[in-house]
């Protein structure tokens, strides 16, 4: 690989695991400082690589010089702390303690105690998956406005806010204690969770940016399964969730970019080593008592697996929703519901329970509608695919309300 193409995937693999151990090390109130640190090791790649050639561990090499570029830092803020008041503290590490370890072990510590810190309750959830993004993901200010449907100006307040809050709130780069450990892996998981849907659920037209969101995610996760404390059934439910999501990238969208719906997919398409892993995680998240929304968002999922359109399979799914909607309730769970329902009781009882809910601000319940009373009156079929079309707001939505229309 030429060294203009190796230097951005390095950058995007193994600078967040040197922001991470400097993270670490610095403490959060100097994370834009090992950000810096790990931006200007790849800044001498860029300058040496092309004259001197990619060296022989280019991996090595680059940790190599941010272990250097971070002593020598530290060592001048040590200088500058000896020669200013003794009143002023110095909140950085002596120098008899700038051992900066990047071995394989540490950076997966360091980048699991890095999440919990990122995605601290303090924070709004746009706050953590911005932070997740830019320190733990690698992705740069643009491809964060960009999968996040912002602007760069937006972003960067919001990244900035947040770091501002982490420090005054004083928040360490550590494992909750055991005691704690539930309830903030409850939050860490909900930032996973709405990292994954961005990607998945994602309007945006760059379709690598789109699933690579989805990926890192799923990476994430893995790194909470690795490790004994946080390796929860609640975790493990949310990666085979994801596991099945994904395991339908290839199906869910045609060469133009256009939406492929569920029963419209090529289940050939379908990755079956991902399913097969999606079943491993399900199983292992069937231990112990707890029953998260996880395990049955997961077992929805699984269930849609099987294509088959059998009674069987929209009865089980049915009863998944019911208790979903028990454990969390969700107006779009709730509009999901009334689909697997009419494929159990039929779609005018399914009607009945989609009016209620009254979600005229969506074009998912205007589309839902609009399928209910295909075969049971036309007319009211079109009006809620006019009112669907006119709500919608990507090109994609509109072209398969279009398309719905057009079949009337």
């Amino acid at each position: 690989m030429e060294h203009a193409a190796l230097i951005p995937h390095l950058f995007r693999t193994e600078s967040r695991k040197i922001i991470s151990v400097l993270g670490k090390l610095l403490g959060i109130q100097h994370i834009e400082m090992a950000e810096d640190i790990a931006a200007e090791a790849f800044l001498a790649a860029m300058e040496t690589w092309p004259f001197k050639g990619i060296p022989e561990n280019p991996t090595a090499w680059l940790y190599s010089v941010a272990r250097n570029k971070a002593k020598n830092y530290l060592t001048r803020h040590h200088v500058f702390a000896e020669k200013i008041s003794g009143e002023i503290k110095n909140s950085l590490p002596g120098i008899t303690e700038t051992e900066i370890d990047l071995s394989e072990k540490n950076i997966t510590d360091s980048q699991l105690q890095m999440l919990f810190a990122v995605c601290h309750p303090s924070l709004s959830v746009e706050a953590q998956i911005g932070l997740a993004l830019r320190i733990l993901c690698g992705f740069g200010i643009e491809e964060i406005a960009t999968a996040l449907l912002s602007n760069k100006e937006t972003i960067n307040k919001r990244l900035f806010r947040a770091k501002e809050k982490l420090r005054s709130e004083k928040i360490s780069i550590e494992l909750p204690h055991s005691v704690d450990i539930d309830a903030r892996l409850e939050t860490v998981l909900r930032t996973l969770y709405l990292l994954f849907s961005e990607g998945y659920y994602s309007e945006s037209r760059d379709t690598i940016l789109r699933e690579e969101l989805c990926l890192e995610a799923m990476r994430l996760t893995y790194l909470l399964i690795e490790n004994e404390q946080t390796n929860h059934p609640p975790v493990n439910a949310l990666l085979s969730l994801m596991c099945f999501h994904a395991s339908r990238f290839e199906a869910r969208k045609n060469e133009n970019g256009e939406i492929i719906l569920y029963h419209d997919q090529n289940e050939t398409l379908w990755n079956d080593a991902l399913i097969s892993k999606g079943v491993f995680y399900l199983h292992q998240a069937s231990r112990g008592e707890l029953l998260s929304k996880y395990h049955i968002e997961a077992n929805i999922a699984y269930w849609h697996t099987i294509k088959a359109d059998t009674k069987e399979k929209w009865e089980a799914i049915l009863q998944l929703f019911n208790q979903l909607l028990q454990i969390e309730y969700s107006p779009i769970a709730a509009l999901n519901r009334t689909y697997a329902l009419s494929k159990v009781k039929g779609n005018q009882i399914a009607i009945i329970e989609a009016e209620k809910l009254q979600l005229n601000g969506n074009h998912y319940y205007f589309t839902l509608l609009g399928e209910l009373y295909k075969d049971i009156d036309s007319n009211l079929s079109r009006q809620h695919l006019q009112k669907a079309i006119s709500l919608a707001k990507t090109k994609t939505d509109k072209s398969i309300i279009q398309k719905k229309l057009d079949a009337l």
